[in-house]
């Protein structure tokens, strides 16, 4: 069961005092009494050097720049290689392995509903919650959002705008989203949507503390953005791809800067924690500021993202060179506003507080681990780093393979060798040695929290009826994928006895096909002629339990997957 939280005895001005009073010489005091508001921002796949701020010549970021300026700009801070991981980290405090999220689709991006989200523990602690853009760990009760602590959410499905999980005519532009659990149409651009309205929560809040959590969507693939931020960029000599990528990150940029605006026409600058982070590194090599690889690598190019972090008049800016992470981010805001960290349960990360408040603030020695790839079951030492102040051992290859039994894990030097050069494993084999035992004890740590079967999706509840399947949480037959080809099941529970009515949802096929359905002792096939893009089976009468939903479409010699999956118990 989930603990309530409620405000510790310490607010933030409260610790600020303490740690004045303790001999933190002139630290600034927060100009508030009561707890900071909070907006985190995190945007999908922009990397480390797409910005300003970080030295790219060419990218336009001025707000971003502004706030770089404004901010603690942590220059080591890490992720995991791909997106839902780092977002389960960043919600728990805890690494993604214990959260049951090991990768980001085919049912490998649901986060058990067991877990403790920063968002539940703020709202039980006083604060109105937000969220506005890409949730992606969990599309069904009680894995949405609005079940894991978020009182007003705006979100799309799955990973992304667009991807099969959404509904069918979705796109970056007038995109079809989630409102509070309600699908509605909305009109213009993705980005200016999930920001317009996170502000006017934000208005809408002002006199109580908020939280507002802004995941954007961009600048993810399809790369879609408004033609008047790409041409600018074209008109520089990028390729399309490159040109898309900086256009939409200049819109977040701008809306950035909207959002910042808001903040001071309202007064609430000096009253607001302000983050803005990415989720992994870069989907192009156009300029890297000389990190190596990219997003789904756990060398430094995929996991090393900004984090910028500003409190006006409480936070000296300045550039932290210390390594954090995304677990850290929960216990750090949690601390921030008087908030009680959940006591029954592992919390991976530490606060960085104290740090933030004193940059002389003495910080113990740590490893951080970073490890994600594609599978089911997370592999020993595929695709993971572990990461010192100085050290790095990674074996950083086979994200998307199998990985040999011969692969070779190298050794790094970061403070000497940020670009991951020089391999000085055999140099250093003490280091080497003792990375690689800590790293073993990790994985073997965070495998035994809970194993890695993922959560099943509950039929029948009062909270969700219909229940949607999409290809988004199927467990695959075959080849990874969530394609029209591909072929998969649902793990399922059937929460309440009674008749249900099973509707199958697929492109408009061909030519005449036959479709069958089955879940446990309900089974059911039909054919149908060409054109047809639904068909419906049903009643049938389910006993409560566990089950794996199946259905396909079987065309001459081949089997194909179905798109959606509605079930509605209909007594």
């Amino acid at each position: 069961m989930k603990k309530p939280a409620g405000f510790a005895l310490l607010s933030a001005w409260g610790l600020a005092l303490t740690l004045m009073a303790c001999g933190g010489a002139d630290r600034p005091a927060s100009h508030s009494e009561s707890p900071p508001n909070i907006i985190l921002i995190i945007t999908d796949d922009q990397g480390w050097a797409q910005a300003g701020f970080r030295g790219n010549d060419v990218i336009q970021t001025p707000n971003l720049d502004r706030l770089a300026a404004e901010s603690v700009n942590f220059t080591r801070f890490y992720v995991s290689p791909v997106c839902a991981p780092t977002r389960a980290s960043l919600m728990t405090g805890r690494y993604n392995y214990r959260t049951g999220v090991v990768d980001t689709y085919i049912g490998r991006a649901m986060m058990h509903s067991d877990e403790v989200t920063v968002a539940e523990v703020l709202r039980d602690a006083g604060y109105k919650t937000g969220v506005f853009g890409k949730w992606h760990l969990g599309d069904n009760y009680p894995l949405r959002a609005m079940d894991q602590g978020f009182q007003q959410t705006l979100v799309h499905k799955g990973g992304g705008i667009g991807q099969p999980s959404d509904p069918p005519g979705t796109s970056y532009f007038d995109p079809i989203l989630q409102w509070n659990g309600e699908q509605k149409p909305y009109a213009g651009y993705c980005t200016d949507i999930f920001f317009n309205t996170a502000m006017t929560f934000i208005e809408q809040n002002r006199d109580h503390p908020f939280f507002a959590y802004i995941p954007t969507n961009a600048p993810h693939s399809p790369y879609d953005v408004p033609e008047s931020y790409i041409e600018p960029y074209r008109a520089q000599g990028l390729d399309d791809k490159d040109a898309r990528i900086y256009g939409m990150i200049t819109n977040i940029d701008e809306n950035v800067g909207k959002l910042l605006d808001l903040l001071d026409q309202r007064g609430l600058a000096h009253d607001t924690i302000v983050i803005f982070m990415t989720d992994n590194g870069p989907t192009t090599r156009r300029y890297t500021a000389g990190l190596r690889a990219r997003k789904g690598s756990v060398y430094e190019g995929g996991i090393r993202v900004p984090f910028l972090v500003r409190w006006p008049g409480t936070f000296q800016p300045r550039e932290e060179e210390r390594i954090a992470a995304h677990i850290d981010v929960l216990p750090t805001l949690l601390e921030a506003a008087g908030a009680t960290v959940p006591s029954d349960r592992k919390i991976d990360g530490v606060s960085l507080l104290p740090r933030l408040l004193d940059p002389e603030e003495q910080i113990e020695g740590r490893t951080l681990y970073l490890q994600s790839h594609r599978g089911n079951v997370p592999q020993r030492y595929r695709a993971f780093a572990a990461v010192t102040q100085q050290y790095k051992l990674v074996q950083a290859k086979h994200f998307g393979q199998p990985m040999p039994q011969d692969a070779r894990l190298e050794l790094y030097d970061l403070a000497a060798d940020a670009s991951e050069e020089k391999d000085i494993a055999e140099q250093q084999s003490e280091v080497f040695e003792r990375l690689k035992k800590s790293y073993e004890e990790w994985f073997e740590d965070v495998s035994s929290t809970r194993g890695y079967d993922p959560p099943r999706i509950p039929l029948g509840t009062e909270h969700e009826n219909p229940v949607i399947l999409t290809r988004q949480d199927w467990r695959i037959v075959g080849p990874d994928g969530y394609g029209d080809k591909n072929l998969g099941y649902w793990e399922v529970e059937v929460a309440t006895a009674g008749k249900y009515e099973i509707r199958l949802r697929f492109p408009k096929q061909e030519a005449a096909v036959r479709i069958e359905f089955a879940l446990g002792d309900a089974q059911a096939a039909a054919s149908f002629v060409a054109g047809t893009e639904s068909a419906t089976f049903g009643p049938f009468a389910l006993a409560t339990g566990p089950g794996e939903l199946e259905a396909r479409l079987i065309r001459e010699d081949e089997t194909f997957g179905v798109k959606y999956v509605d079930v509605t118990k209909v007594e």
